[in-house]
């Protein structure tokens, strides 16, 4: 005769299920909390100038994305305007940017939005504004972006 009782206890069972609960409400309400103060060094648009690089670290119809606060920002060295710094958001729904060198446009690999390189305007696609501009500057050979200008 087998034996078919099982190795966790109806009660033990509803105790288990009452105690994931417990912890999911608390993590749905600590979460947000500990989110508001963590980090708290972490600016939005740092006030300070953000450095780049050598002001020959990008090539003409190249590119490089950045650490710039909260998010990141794309540095394109245009064959029209030269250097050029925008916020790497899309306007759309937040997502990274890229510069496309074949294309020559900034692309949003979500929903296929696409900017012009030389002011960020948008050219097709969903996002109803343009990416920010950054201002940019050379100092010691050296390229910034942000800050005082």
């Amino acid at each position: 005769m087998a034996d078919n009782k099982a190795s966790l206890p109806r009660r033990g069972f509803l105790k288990l299920i009452n105690q994931m609960l417990v912890a999911t409400g608390l993590a749905a309400i600590l979460g947000p909390v500990v989110a508001f103060f963590w980090p708290t060094e972490l600016e939005e648009v740092p006030s300070e100038p953000v450095a780049v690089g050598p002001v020959d670290s990008i090539p003409v119809g190249e590119s490089k994305t950045i650490r710039y606060g909260r998010y990141p920002a794309l540095v394109i060295n245009t064959p029209e305007k030269g250097l050029l710094a925008y916020s790497a958001v899309c306007t759309h729904f937040a997502c990274i940017v890229k510069w496309n060198p074949e294309s020559g446009m900034i692309e949003c690999p979500c929903h296929e939005g696409y900017f012009h390189p030389d002011d960020g305007s948008v050219i097709s696609g969903p996002p109803p504004e343009p990416l920010g501009s950054i201002p940019l500057f050379i100092e010691d050979d050296t390229l910034y972006i942000g800050g005082e200008v």
